[in-house]
């Protein structure tokens, strides 16, 4: 039985658009009885793919097409620098976080060696990720780290949208199957398939929900710190 279901289920997805309700039953009674060699393909196989309007079969970005696609984008930054007042540079950076409508992630503070530090890690919306680094970086002379990332998801978020709307047509044609099958063995056997499919449509939901939180609020990561000349071995002169 496990391994008719993929070509009861391909007989059935087709069959159910162009036959009227009778003869469905009919194609579904016949699939049902179908020799168990006849199809060992996977379901997900057997089903066709949506096709995604820039990419072609192969996954190579097309411009040429009429359909745009927006760009999927994750941006990251560091930002690492020396500061000769702590809570001057604090100030300016929560300034710079309320008018780009940012958040702080995580905050702490501490002290390796002669420096005393301040970290900061920020999510800011993408459309003002190129505005927050600028302000921060407002009378800074000098950067000792600045890294600017981007990882361009685009093609992977259309496949897992295509892989989702797949699983979501498979499921609705083990449903209509279910209410066809006339025996506690097949409705057994197509519930368990379908137990399956749910876990992987949630599985690729999670996974598209994660990259979309990943494009639209990118991730800034701030250091910056301050010499104490006392414990530096540097002589100050007044």
């Amino acid at each position: 039985m496990k391994k008719i279901l993929p070509f009861l289920v391909l007989v059935f997805f087709f069959s159910c658009k162009e036959f009227p309700e009778q003869e469905n039953e009919e194609v579904v009674h016949m699939s049902l009885k179908a020799p168990m060699e006849i199809v060992e393909a996977s379901s997900e196989e057997a089903l066709p793919r949506p096709e995604s309007p820039k990419y072609h079969d192969s996954g190579v970005y097309d411009p040429n097409t009429e359909v745009a696609i927006e760009q999927k984008i994750i941006k990251n930054a560091t930002l690492r620098f020396e500061t000769s007042d702590l809570e001057k540079t604090r100030t300016q950076i929560q300034k710079a976080i309320f008018e780009n409508k940012t958040s702080i992630q995580r905050e702490n503070e501490g002290k390796e060696g002669s420096s005393i530090f301040k970290r900061i890690t920020i999510r800011v919306p993408n459309q003002n990720f190129e505005k927050l680094i600028s302000s921060i970086g407002k009378g800074v002379s000098y950067f000792d780290e600045k890294e600017i990332s981007s990882q361009d998801v685009t093609a992977e978020f259309i496949d897992t949208e295509a892989r989702l709307k797949t699983k979501r047509t498979l499921e609705a044609c083990y449903l209509e199957l279910l209410n066809k099958a006339g025996k506690v063995s097949e409705m057994l056997e197509i519930e368990q398939k379908l137990s399956e499919i749910r876990e992987e449509i949630e599985s690729k939901e999670g996974q598209l929900k994660y990259m979309q939180r990943q494009v639209s609020m990118s991730s800034v990561y701030v250091e910056f710190y301050k010499i104490n000349p006392s414990e530096s071995g540097v002589t100050q002169s007044f």
